[in-house]
Order: structure tokens, then C-alpha cells, then sequence
């Protein structure tokens, strides 16, 4: 009996885990899709997705916790344990980054700006959730496949190179936008672009630490 709860409580963290991996991903298809909508001017459907991505991160919040507090009474091996928290910590980054950046949309909603501006903006969110997805699959592996999973992880990098290059593509086009667009909204603008970077960012350091973990799975 006491194996058997032993197992259960394994089992569940991992689930648990899962879980948050999935709805962290699914923070990042929310950013794209209440951008979209925003460069369509559909607000209504822009504060949707927004709703939900607020939602989305907030359950990624209690998953943290519960799967910490779940780890100290299982019977994890100590190693599994700390890679499995990086993971979650590494996560729950990601989706604060997501969350600042809905933040910001919803600011922009309200505000005149130009059709150019959102477009690059929902390019830039399409090469996050190319990331983010990317990630997903990398981690997912990390037990069956050790080497699908390091080969995963690099592709991260070229993704978060697309985001880095519209990255400064928007930058740009911020520049010649203080005509257009109020100085106000233009330094929100900014932070959306520098959250939405901190998003592939994050997705880059956790991709680097599933690389670590393929060799020390690899060795063992």
C-alpha cells in the first residue's frame, strides 16, 4: 500500500508538471492571438484572449506551488527533484513575461496605432509561439529521447533569433513613428516589444537547460 502511494504522488507531480508546460505554452498562442486581433481593430476579441491569458497564468502560478510543495513529499530521486523545479521555475518565468506583455496590449487597445505597427508586432508574436512550441516538444523528449531532445532544443535558438531580429525591426519603426504616434503610447510600445523579447529570451535559457540535462542523461 505504501509503494502504491508512493507512486501516486510521483505520478501526480508529473502530471502537474505537464500541466503547467502545456499552459504555459498556451500563454504564448494567447499574446499572438489578442495581437492579431488587435491589428484586425478587434478589441472585443482582443480583451478575450487577454482575459484568458490572465487566467492562464495565474493557474501557472498555483501549479508552481503546488508542484513544489507535491515534490518535497514524493519520492522523486533528489537529482529528478531539482531538474524538475528549474524546469517549473524556468516556466513560470516565461509566463510572467507573457503576462507583462498582454498588460501592455491592453493599455494599447484603447489607442490609435498604426495598422504597420501591430502587423510587426503579431510577426514577432508568430516567431514566439514557433519558440514556445518548439520548446514544448524539447522537453516532452527529455525522457524518452534524450538526443530528439537536444536536437529540439537548438532549433529554440533559431526561433529566438527571428524574435531578436523583429526585435529590432519594431525598434525601427518605433523611430520613425513619433508623428504618428503619442510619446505615451510610444514608451508602451517599447515595453511591449522588450517583454515580448524577454519572452524569447526565456524560452532560450530554458531550451539551454534541457541541453544540460540531455548529457547528464546521455552519461548516465
Amino acid at each position: 500500500m505504501e509503494r502504491w502511494f508512493i507512486q501516486r504522488r510521483k505520478s501526480k507531480v508529473l502530471e502537474l508538471a505537464d500541466r503547467q508546460l502545456t499552459l504555459a505554452i498556451e500563454t504564448v498562442g494567447e499574446l499572438e492571438n489578442s495581437i492579431a486581433a488587435a491589428s484586425r481593430k478587434d478589441l472585443k476579441e482582443a480583451k478575450k484572449y487577454i482575459e484568458k491569458l490572465f487566467t492562464t497564468e495565474e493557474e501557472i502560478d498555483n501549479l508552481r506551488r503546488t508542484i513544489f510543495e507535491e515534490s518535497t513529499r514524493g519520492s522523486l530521486p533528489l537529482n529528478d527533484r531539482e531538474d524538475l523545479m528549474h524546469l517549473v521555475k524556468r516556466l513560470d518565468v516565461m509566463a510572467d513575461h507573457v503576462k507583462d506583455s498582454g498588460r501592455n496590449v491592453l493599455l494599447l487597445l484603447e489607442i490609435s496605432i498604426p495598422t504597420e505597427l501591430w502587423n510587426a508586432y503579431a510577426e514577432m508574436a508568430k516567431d514566439l509561439v514557433d519558440c514556445a512550441r518548439v520548446l514544448k516538444a524539447s522537453i516532452e523528449k527529455l525522457g524518452s529521447d534524450p538526443i530528439e531532445a537536444k536536437t529540439l532544443s537548438q532549433k529554440v535558438d533559431q526561433f529566438e533569433k527571428k524574435a531578436d531580429e523583429k526585435h529590432l525591426k519594431i525598434k525601427g519603426i518605433l523611430l520613425k513613428s513619433d508623428k504618428e504616434v503619442a510619446p505615451s503610447a510610444l514608451i508602451i510600445l517599447k515595453d511591449l516589444v522588450e517583454s515580448m523579447e524577454q519572452v524569447a529570451d526565456s524560452c532560450d535559457d530554458t531550451a539551454d537547460y534541457v541541453r544540460v540535462l540531455t548529457i547528464t542523461r546521455e552519461a548516465s
